[in-house]
């Protein structure tokens, strides 16, 4: 902000040259001729000399109001350069299942965070296909997430693949599955439940023959209920005998909802799914997203993940 409506201000809350003199650390007389100057660029007088000091003319009242405002933008636009300088440095968006966010996504916000606490960071939970079209909108950086069978742009993106994520099957606490050891074929005969996005508008990410939904093995029930919300399908789950199929890695976050997993027969087919880190492909020359690529990864490693097929 300029310096002699800066001093202008000064003056018309300290209510004298002298105090506003000593709060600016500048001699009287040289605010005083900064301000008379101020008043002959302008062509009016600013203050009028009191016993007690000074006070605003008509014109000084407007100028300061104005002024006023011109301090309080100027000084949200430095905020605003301030913000853009972290994020800049530090900020970043991710995008992540919801087994990813509970198992150690929520740590490492945290630490950044507590890092850099002026760094914005957003994450955007949902399944890898609305996370890929987050990603290739420009809305997240970067996001974890199963390898998408079918996807039409693989081009635009590197997929950085780390394991395995296994199937699991879950179901509410007393469902008749639950109690001893099934076979798939039997899991699969109850209605089946997926946390994905039904939308349209998601299908143009996807060859014109790929698969929309999971297949199912003949003589399943079929796909009861789907929702892009992971707590409608669980609030659907406690309501119905269906069966949630998930990765294995949320297990324990829905232990503590009530949902229990079903555990299948030695022997019994394992469906897995590549499990990495999508990203633009020019992306990856950015330190910032190659650093969060980098320790993402190293903790989908601690997980023990099943080894890439």
């Amino acid at each position: 902000m300029d310096k002699m409506l800066e001093q202008f201000l000064a003056i018309a809350e300290a209510g004298s040259f002298l105090a506003a003199a000593e709060v600016l650390a500048v001699s009287q007389p040289a605010l005083s001729y900064n301000i008379r100057k101020l008043e002959d660029s302008l062509e009016v007088v600013l203050f009028e000399r009191t016993s007690r000091g000074v006070r605003l003319t008509e014109a000084g009242e407007m100028l300061y109001e104005n002024a006023l405002i011109m301090r309080r933008l100027y000084g949200n636009a430095l905020a605003r350069i301030e913000r853009q300088k972290a994020k800049a440095e530090h900020g970043i968006a991710i995008g992540s299942g919801y087994s990813s966010w509970d198992l150690f996504l929520r740590d490492i916000v945290m630490e950044q965070f507590r890092a850099h606490p002026q760094a914005p960071i957003h994450v955007s939970l949902g399944t890898a296909l609305r996370c890929m079209s987050e990603l290739l909108a420009g809305d997240i950086s970067l996001f974890i997430g199963n390898q998408i069978p079918g996807f039409a742009h693989a081009n635009a993106v590197e997929f950085l693949p780390v394991g395995m994520s296994q199937d699991g099957y879950f179901v509410r606490e007393g469902h008749p599955l639950l109690g001893q050891p099934r076979r798939v074929a039997e899991i699969f005969r109850w209605p089946s439940v997926l946390a994905m996005p039904s939308e349209t508008r998601l299908k143009r990410l996807l060859a014109e023959d790929a698969e929309t939904l999971p297949v199912l093995p003949q003589g399943s029930y079929g796909h009861a209920f789907t929702s892009n919300s992971l707590a409608v399908c669980l609030d659907y789950l406690q309501a119905a005998d269906a069966v949630l199929t998930h990765s294995v890695l949320l297990g324990p976050y829905l232990e503590r909802q009530g949902i229990r997993q079903i555990e299948t027969l030695p022997g019994e087919p394992q469906r897995a799914w590549p499990l990495g880190i999508y990203v633009m492909a020019e992306s990856l020359g950015d330190p910032k997203v190659a650093e969060m690529a980098a320790l993402l990864s190293g903790k989908l490693r601690a997980l023990g993940l099943p080894p890439m097929r």
